[in-house]
């Protein structure tokens, strides 16, 4: 799997396959179907299978008030397409230039000449070019005419709606990990760098791991079973995400205790997979009836987790 961010140096080797064009936000059930295409497709080209992608997210620039927080950042996106089998990902740099090229223009300047296409595969709410004004059928048309193959595929459904970047979103928001993460083709991650704490966890017997700089979705406040991934392993954690009220704290922080972890994370950045919600945050009457329900938390996060 290749990560390209300078598109000017697009490797000859990279051109002339499938390509698919989108945000890719979390890669949920239905961009593995995308992906699944655009494998088959690339084979059928005698090319790589190649994911075109923006940083930042084109709402970011026309719209920022209405953009919502990511649910993956740059590097976790590429793991988890090169885990689907794709052989690129390519982050274009969103810039106004690329904002006013008209649907043509990015046909010709992007999909022909910069990634020379001989496939494409979309979604059929795909839109390109400025102002969104290029739709599949005007997609089908250029493709047509340029000798290119265009497989539109259809979004997958799960209960009574499809599944989406929004969907995926809402329920992350709602806290609802565990719902999330069936729609998603690996459990929900966020990631942070761990800085010093108020110490009272250790105090407790459950030493903490605090993040800061966190860069996408929270979900709500509550304690979450999860998985710690460090340099030395994976470890079952139980983590805390909300405010402290039992000692009178209202700031919000990320908190995850690392079960039968004894190493020093300070300064160093720290992953977590969320696997599901335990329980509220909420008021305890003393620290020692707070103890008590740590212990059942990890406990619970430690079957959550695989632990033994």
């Amino acid at each position: 799997m290749e990560l390209i961010r300078d598109f000017s140096k697009l490797p000859e080797t990279l051109r002339g396959g499938a390509v698919t064009i989108g945000n890719f936000d979390g890669v949920h059930l239905g961009h593995a179907r995308i992906i699944s295409q655009l494998i088959a497709s690339a084979e059928a080209a005698g090319g790589p299978a190649v994911v075109f992608t923006f940083d930042p997210h084109p709402v970011r620039l026309l719209r920022p008030e209405q953009c919502p927080p990511p649910l993956t950042w740059t590097d976790r996106k590429a793991d988890l397409l090169g885990k689907l089998g794709v052989d690129a990902m390519v982050v274009y740099p969103t810039d106004v230039a690329l904002l006013q090229l008209s649907p043509r223009d990015f046909f010709d300047s992007i999909i022909q000449q910069g990634l020379g296409a001989r496939a494409m595969v979309e979604g059929p709410n795909f839109f390109f070019g400025r102002e969104r004004a290029g739709n599949v059928e005007l997609l089908r048309e250029y493709a047509l005419d340029a000798g290119i193959r265009l497989d539109v595929v259809e979004p997958v459904q799960s209960g009574d709606a499809y599944v989406s970047s929004s969907r995926v979103r809402d329920l992350i928001a709602a806290g609802d990990v565990a719902g999330a993460n069936s729609l998603l083709t690996q459990p929900y991650r966020i990631r942070g760098m761990v800085t010093h704490g108020a110490g009272r966890g250790a105090s407790l017997g459950f030493p903490t791991a605090n993040l800061e700089a966190i860069d996408t979705l929270l979900p709500a406040h509550g304690v979450y079973a999860g998985r710690a991934i460090t340099s030395s392993g994976r470890w079952s954690a139980a983590i805390n995400i909300g405010p402290n009220p039992t000692f009178g704290e209202r700031s919000i922080k990320v908190e995850a205790h690392l079960i039968d972890f004894h190493e020093s994370l300070y300064g160093q950045p720290l992953e977590l997979d969320l696997l599901t919600r335990l329980r509220d945050v909420r008021t305890f009457a003393s620290a020692e009836a707070l103890k008590q329900q740590l212990c059942d938390d990890v406990r619970q996060a430690k079957m959550a987790g695989g632990g033994d």
